[in-house]
């Protein structure tokens, strides 16, 4: 396994209200020998990016999730996404939407509403590209909170931060390996 990123698992201090809401943060970074458009183009897929959800994978218990657009397909802002399924014969959902999309240097996309997972609950999950020319550094970041409930809460506590450090570096992991990566520090 290519092992191309750094990454924290830090709160997170973005801003105030972010960090009220969503207290816990986790980032990867990796250098690629692409260009900034190049990266965004790749990421900009979300069919692409989420594919990891609708493959059987040990973070998902063996399970995979079912993935819904609206007609932009995940690329403007105020596109719709919902990806749901089951884990361990429990129903799970998520939906979403991109609030900020800025050809070719960032996006970042919410959940709406409460979702029904089981590790982690609301989220905020983007990534930033920086050009330099020729390659680019990609950042990826899940700001997250717990699930309600004693059960999924102490899942979230027990495994919050390693899902979300498999989420960021995933996409890390899997854009240094579609561009034969460049690692960094």
């Amino acid at each position: 396994m290519i092992n191309s990123t750094t990454s924290r698992g830090i709160p997170a201090s973005t801003t105030a209200d972010v960090d009220a809401v969503l207290p816990f943060h986790f980032e990867s970074d990796v250098e690629l020998n692409a260009s900034a458009d190049a990266v965004f183009m790749l990421l900009d897929d979300h069919g692409r990016l989420s594919a990891r959800m609708t493959k059987p994978s040990w973070m998902m218990a063996g399970s995979v999730m079912t993935l819904e657009f609206d007609a932009s397909k995940g690329r403007a802002v105020g596109a719709f996404i919902r990806l749901t399924g089951r884990v361990l014969g429990i129903p799970i959902s998520v939906e979403e939407d991109v609030t900020e999309r800025n050809p070719p240097f960032c996006k970042v996309w919410n959940t709406i509403g409460k979702p029904r997972l089981m590790v982690i609950g609301s989220y905020r999950m983007g990534y930033e590209i920086t050009a330099k020319s020729p390659s680019s550094h990609l950042h990826v970041f899940i700001d997250y909170a717990m699930q309600d409930g004693l059960f999924s809460y102490w899942l979230g506590r027990l495994f919050g931060n390693t899902y979300a450090r498999w989420c960021s570096q995933r996409m890390t992991n899997d854009a240094a390996i579609h561009f034969k990566e460049r690692f960094s520090g």
